[in-house]
């Protein structure tokens, strides 16, 4: 049999307590996965990394796998004398029965617990993944449905890995805020020898809108104003997700003030919504008529206004 430095593997040391093996387990499980990993041994890698956390997560394979000792990785070796005796109950030197001569240390760690038959391995969850889609603000609004694609890894009847497109349909609620992360569970990798089925990790982004932007449940407009509207105060259109509605302005508003509008804003999951908050943006004119270039000209010689008396 040959040895396997399952610590190597992970880059732990053999003191290593269980946060520290599981912290470097998900680190090179997602730097060797196959979905992410230009390595061209990744998946290869992948295993190995996925066979040393099996063992060393579990404490009576950990303890079964020290006392096999220290052995350079790939040197032929045979388990100490009586090895395995106290977990498996077995009286010849082999735990359950095993001879040694042609079974992969692999293979002994999956079935070294609970009296499974050589070959046979423990189950094992399945690969959990991360995804993510894009959705209109108007789909947001609603709620929506979103067809996910990917590919999962799964195991044939002969123990073989293999990547199978993997599609299905899923609900996006009303509600949902840009970012947001939905967990679908069972919806990730098939799990193996009756390991549960892994989760999917859905993260839901918003395409950007020509007029909304959005921040949690509130959305952001900008509302451009001319001078006159700004000075003189209006009531103006403005547009929502639900249709248009008036806004009414306030004389003297100034460019960059924002104006609450309650509640059209983002439904929020308590059937409540967020605000529409209208950014004021004062425009002039592309091009001045003469009479407003004479009337802007009246009104520079009659104000005592100077928008730059802080700078003094």
């Amino acid at each position: 049999m040959k040895f396997k430095d399952y610590y190597q593997t992970l880059g732990v040391k053999p003191t290593a307590n269980l946060d520290e093996i599981k912290k470097a387990y998900r680190k090179l499980a997602h730097q060797y996965h196959p979905d992410v990993s230009k390595d061209p041994k990744g998946e290869e890698k992948f295993k190995e990394v996925a066979e040393a956390y099996s063992t060393l997560k579990d404490p009576e394979k950990r303890a079964a796998y020290d006392e096999l000792g220290r052995h350079p990785a790939g040197q032929e070796f045979r388990p100490p004398p009586n090895w395995g005796n106290q977990s498996s109950g077995s009286a010849n030197g082999n735990s359950q029965g095993y001879s040694f001569d042609d079974i992969d240390l692999s293979d002994l760690f999956a079935s070294f617990s609970g009296g499974k038959q050589q070959g046979q391995r423990a189950p094992t969850a399945g690969q959990d993944y991360e995804l993510s889609t894009e959705i209109s603000l108007e789909d947001a609004y609603t709620g929506t449905t979103a067809e996910l694609n990917f590919t999962v890894q799964e195991q044939n009847q002969q123990g073989q890995i293999k990547r199978v497109p993997h599609t299905f349909k899923t609900r996006i609620p009303k509600g949902i805020t840009d970012g947001q992360k939905m967990l679908l569970r069972g919806k990730g990798g098939k799990g193996f020898n009756g390991g549960r089925d892994g989760n999917l990790y859905l993260t839901v982004n918003f395409i950007p809108h020509r007029l909304f932007r959005a921040k949690h449940h509130d959305l952001l407009i900008d509302l451009p104003l001319s001078p006159w509207e700004a000075g003189l105060g209006a009531t103006v259109k403005v547009p929502t997700l639900s249709g248009a509605v008036n806004l009414k302005i306030p004389a003297g508003t100034s460019s960059g003030q924002k104006l609450r509008i309650a509640k059209r804003g983002m439904p929020k999951k308590n059937e409540e919504f967020g605000d529409l908050f209208a950014v004021t943006q004062i425009v002039l004119p592309p091009k001045l008529s003469e009479q407003e270039e004479a009337l802007f000209k009246e009104l520079s010689q009659i104000s005592t206004f100077d928008p730059r008396l802080h700078f003094e």
